[in-house]
């Protein structure tokens, strides 16, 4: 049996002294993190945790977030982590939802914190990293708690963990097309099974050095660490992409071997004169998220002509689904690929039957990395995780429309629903309607993806006002930036007087979406806005 936290404390009897993770200025070996991991698991523990418990983290990538999980799960307990840039309402929904009884944050972000605990009666205890402020009414009740206190605590016996690889290891929460975030849940079976494949593929020893740029919250960036802490190898950890010439510095005084991307990284690196950086230690570059276009590919082959290309397709519901061999990547760069290691996957088409060549199904997947389900959603979850030929078996049914080619390679289509994948995040339109609808003078608003060259689609808005009343473009979005995340911000608002309708009387976004398709929001493809953080949510 192996559990997720098994992966820091093997490496760490090994290589005890070997850096494991490079955060600015901060140089941690695998004995730090794992010292740090096992006095956390122990304040949680005399805190009241109980097996199972979930623990919010609602961090920046740092250090702390890194020991936090890891902490989490010594303890038995449950971790979730969350983008620090969140609003209130939806931090709100998720502690809830999640029934978290500790949430772990830093000082900068207590202001939402202490707006989204207003309702949370449930949650008891709260760890801040930093200078602690004068607490809010809200934080009054919360317990709390100075990180450094606990980190500083004196060494005792790591907490004996009653874990099994069946238990949960996290609850990973994505957009659900009701409008309200669904968590996914992940034992430590299987995330054990999507570390030990794709380490497999990529790979991977400990000599690798990777750094990542994406946010934890998302699971290919969280999925970084985990890998490099199962082989043992050297994390470099950015708080993001916001720089992509500090990030490439980086890279090559860190002499890194692997750079997981999105492709609108990718779009700002082919903006770059990448040939003043020495990156001849780079072995390996992963995409996945959306899909490469074919011209980036080219130009990364042609930057980068010793290095292997893996491009990718997954899901958080199965974490990594397909991977394409990178001798294969010229022949077929439109193709994401084969099922990775200890797994299945196939199309089927509407008759519930494998799909031919060329025909267009929908693809389902079978393997231990495949999650459980959705928390508190059985509905949803009886509709996407579906019970397979053997007992306990699940097939997960991806909602995404694949073809294969004769030789059995595989090409993404299109998404059978309505969700926005918008700069590495699935966005639901519904989430920014709702949004969208509690401006005063607004009757109508639809939310739709549109084509973009650098954020893959990008978030369009049609508003429509109520009698009496004249919204404008800036008052539409100064609104959405106080209530969303800059990822869910409209790129376009478009301002009209009716929205057309299904013969049903709901919105035909179809329609809104074939009015015009080949119009580009203006500015995107040309430009790329100062503060890149912001821009690309990343």
């Amino acid at each position: 049996m192996r559990l997720v936290h098994n992966f820091l404390e093997t490496s760490a009897a090994r290589l005890p002294e070997k850096t494991a993770l490079i955060c600015g200025e901060q140089r941690l070996s695998y004995a730090d993190i794992d010292r740090q991991a096992d006095r956390l698991a122990a304040s949680l523990v005399d805190l009241g945790l109980r097996r199972n418990d979930r623990v919010v983290v609602f961090l920046e990538n740092s250090p702390e977030a890194v020991i936090a999980l890891f902490g989490i799960l010594k303890a038995g307990g449950v971790f979730v982590l969350l983008n620090p840039g969140m609003k209130a309402a939806k931090l709100n929904f998720i502690v809830n939802d999640s029934g978290a009884r500790t949430l772990i944050t830093q000082a900068s972000r207590l202001p939402v914190v202490a707006e989204a605990l207003v309702e949370a009666p449930e949650l008891a205890t709260v760890i801040c990293c930093g200078d602690l402020p004068v607490p809010s009414p809200a934080l009054a009740g919360k317990g709390l708690i100075p990180w450094q206190r606990i980190i500083a605590r004196p060494d005792a016996p790591r907490p004996r963990s009653a874990a099994i690889d069946i238990d949960l290891a996290t609850i990973i929460y994505t957009s659900g097309s009701t409008g309200e975030p669904k968590g996914v849940v992940c034992t430590h079976d299987n995330v054990v099974a999507a570390v030990e494949s794709i380490t497999t593929y990529l790979g991977n020893v400990e000599s690798d050095i990777v750094l990542d740029a994406l946010p934890l919250s998302f699971d290919y960036g969280l999925y970084q660490v985990l890998m490099s802490f199962s082989f043992g190898g050297t994390l470099v950890l950015e708080k993001s992409f916001a720089f992509p010439f500090k990030v490439c510095e980086r890279l090559e005084a860190e002499r890194v071997t692997g750079f997981p991307i999105v492709p609108t990284m990718v779009a700002l690196l082919l903006q770059m004169d990448l040939t003043r950086f020495d990156l001849s230690p780079l072995r390996y570059i992963t995409n996945t998220a959306a899909a490469l276009p074919v011209p980036y590919i080219q130009r990364l082959q042609a930057l980068f002509p010793r290095v292997a290309i893996f491009s990718m397709y997954g899901l958080t519901e199965c974490k990594r689904t397909l991977w394409l061999p990178p001798q294969e990547l010229t022949r077929r760069p439109g193709s994401v690929g084969i099922a990775i290691p200890n797994e299945e996957a196939w199309v089927v088409n509407e008759a519930g039957l494998e799909a031919a060549p060329g025909e267009i199904g929908e693809l389902v997947v079978r393997g231990r990395n495949v999650m459980q389900g959705y928390w508190n959603r059985p509905e949803e979850t009886a509709r996407t995780f579906r019970p397979g030929r053997w007992r306990s078996e699940t097939l997960l049914y991806t909602g995404d429309l694949f073809k294969r080619d004769a030789e059995g390679f595989l090409y993404f289509v299109a998404r059978k629903d309505d969700l926005i994948k918008t700069r590495g995040e699935r966005v639901s339109p519904k989430e920014i309607e709702n949004v969208l609808c509690a401006i005063e003078g607004v009757a109508e608003a639809a939310v739709i993806g549109v084509p973009d060259p650098i954020l893959g689609q990008a978030v369009k808005a049609f508003v429509v006002s109520a009698p009496g009343h004249r919204l404008s473009e800036e008052l539409v979005l100064r609104h959405c930036c106080r209530h969303l995340e800059s990822f869910m911000v409209p790129k376009v608002v478009e301002l009209r007087e009716a929205l057309p309708k299904s013969p049903s009387g709901k919105i035909d976004k179809k329609a809104l979406a074939q009015a015009d398709p080949q119009r580009r929001p203006p500015g995107l493809a040309e430009t790329v806005s100062p503060d890149v953080s912001t821009a690309l949510g990343i």
